[in-house]
């Protein structure tokens, strides 16, 4: 034991005592495991949303057509990751629950059938983008300038969704086990080979000047279809080490790497009705969610279109820049998800109670700094994305609104987070639409004929807000432990402070 623990990191020492139910863990390991888990996984989003920051500006450098363009059917892109991530969802809290059992077997088990059930609903997804593409920019109520440029965004991106959900997948499944350090890695490379890709692929053959010495640069002049065709080939590049981490070297989830008596035949890959019926319970709440939620957000975009473009653009890259406050929440969520999940499987309801409080603290310390740097920057973070004054200007003033949000903004991330660790998805979800509905589309019809742009984001603003204190009511109620986890049994827990 000791030589096995020798080789195991601080973390993992750390997840060891979650799993083990009679051994206490202390309010100050509680935080060190926290931070441990939900640094890198900040780090990653941050890393990412920079990436995606340059993204961005790359293409607003093709003018304020480029920008919109991709503004214009971000919402639906969203709606079809959303989508992918809940089926991911469904299986990998399943996957911690049975970790935090210490049941590697079914661990694996439940990931085998993931892969199929994924694999098969990606295609369908492609599907179902490429047959829409040509017409979503018309529904959309884009102009016939930005239209075009809209479906080939589309249609590339339509392509990757199979990647972008293996990717998901197995990046959710390593997190899930406990191991978040290599996901947020290569979610860093993705995103510099995504920059990378961008550079060469988007611009003409240009002159460059490097220290004094001039460079001739190729370049593919692909515009917007070159930021979807850098973003597929970052994704490619990314999955590869995901597959081989996961299912070759994870201690708990590896497929491949175990002795032929012990690797499992075809057949188990063949989805069964059990764990099935767990994924759709958990996974279905949150596709319903993302699917009236993105709902919302195409109402939101066709409310802002009839603005113009400059609208448009700006609330597309608002939107971008913002990211960069609120992807530590979801770093950060990622690490709630992980820890309550491992601990309602190690049926330890009061550890998992400590971690909720733990990781919302943390969210709305995080977000609320990123807030108010947010309303400092603005000028600089629009201005970086676009060089269109009219823009700028309009970004500005959204961001600056929208920083007032940020604090209950990560209650919301957060608590969700704590929530489908515990598996609980359907209260949560409901709350998440019944607020963006009720408040935010209704507040935005009302405010944006008179307010303009400004008047959508004070929507957004003042529902977030609702929507944070919703969440925390939820999360003191207690009603997002298992039934069968509720009552206190402290012989279970056994968590000292």
């Amino acid at each position: 034991m000791g030589l096995t623990q020798k080789k195991m990191s601080r973390t993992d020492l750390l997840l060891e005592r979650v799993r083990s139910g009679g051994e206490a863990i202390t309010r100050r390991e509680q935080i060190e495991l926290t931070a441990r888990l939900a640094l890198p996984a900040i780090l990653a989003q941050i890393s990412s949303i920079i990436m995606e920051y340059i993204d961005a500006s790359m293409v607003g450098q093709l003018g304020a057509n480029g920008s919109a363009s991709i503004g214009l059917v971000a919402t639906t892109t969203w709606l079809f990751w959303g989508l992918g991530s809940s089926v991911a969802t469904g299986f990998s809290v399943q996957v911690a629950h049975r970790i935090g059992a210490r049941d590697a077997a079914g661990a694996r088990s439940v990931l085998r059938q993931a892969f199929v059930v994924a694999i098969g609903f990606s295609l369908l997804l492609m599907t179902v983008g490429l047959s829409i593409a040509h017409s979503l920019p018309i529904w959309l109520g884009g102009d016939a300038d930005i239209t075009q440029g809209a479906t080939m965004y589309f249609i590339v991106f339509a392509l990757t969704m199979p990647l972008f959900e293996m990717n998901y997948l197995m990046s959710s499944m390593l997190r899930c086990s406990g191991n978040v350090k290599v996901p947020s890695m290569l979610n860093v490379m993705m995103c510099v080979l995504d920059v990378v890709f961008n550079f060469f692929l988007i611009f003409p053959t240009r002159e460059i000047s490097v220290c004094g010495v001039e460079l001739t640069i190729w370049g593919a002049d692909l515009g917007i279809m070159g930021a979807a065709l850098g973003t597929l080939l970052a994704e490619v590049a990314s999955g590869i080490p995901l597959f081989y981490f996961l299912c070759y070297r994870s201690p708990q989830l590896c497929l491949f790497g175990r002795r032929r008596s012990e690797r499992a035949p075809l057949s188990a890959f063949r989805p069964t009705r059990r764990v099935l019926l767990k994924a759709v319970k958990i996974g279905m709440p949150i596709a319903c969610e993302r699917i009236i939620m993105c709902g919302a957000q195409i109402t939101t975009t066709r409310i802002v279109a009839p603005l113009g473009k400059f609208a448009i653009a700006a609330n597309a890259l608002g939107v971008n820049a913002e990211s960069l406050c609120y992807m530590p929440g979801y770093g950060i969520s990622d690490a709630a998800t992980t820890l309550v999940g491992q601990s309602i499987g190690a049926k330890r309801q009061d550890l998992a109670r400590q971690f909720a409080r733990i990781t919302v603290s943390m969210g709305i310390a995080v977000m609320t700094l990123m807030g108010i740097l947010m309303y400092i920057a603005a000028p600089v973070m629009m201005g970086i994305l676009s060089p269109v004054p009219e823009i700028v200007e309009l970004g500005v003033e959204a961001l600056r609104i929208e920083a007032f949000a940020e604090p209950m903004f990560a209650a919301s991330i957060v608590c969700y987070g704590v929530c489908v660790g515990a598996g609980d998805t359907l209260i949560p979800s409901c709350m998440n639409l019944g607020a963006i509905w009720a408040f935010r589309i209704t507040l935005a019809l009302i405010l944006a004929p008179t307010m303009g742009l400004n008047g959508v984001w004070l929507a957004m603003c003042i529902e977030l807000c609702l929507r944070g204190i919703m969440f925390l009511l939820r999360l003191r109620s207690g009603r997002w432990i298992p039934k069968d986890l509720r009552k206190d049994t402290p012989a279970a827990t056994a968590t000292s402070h």
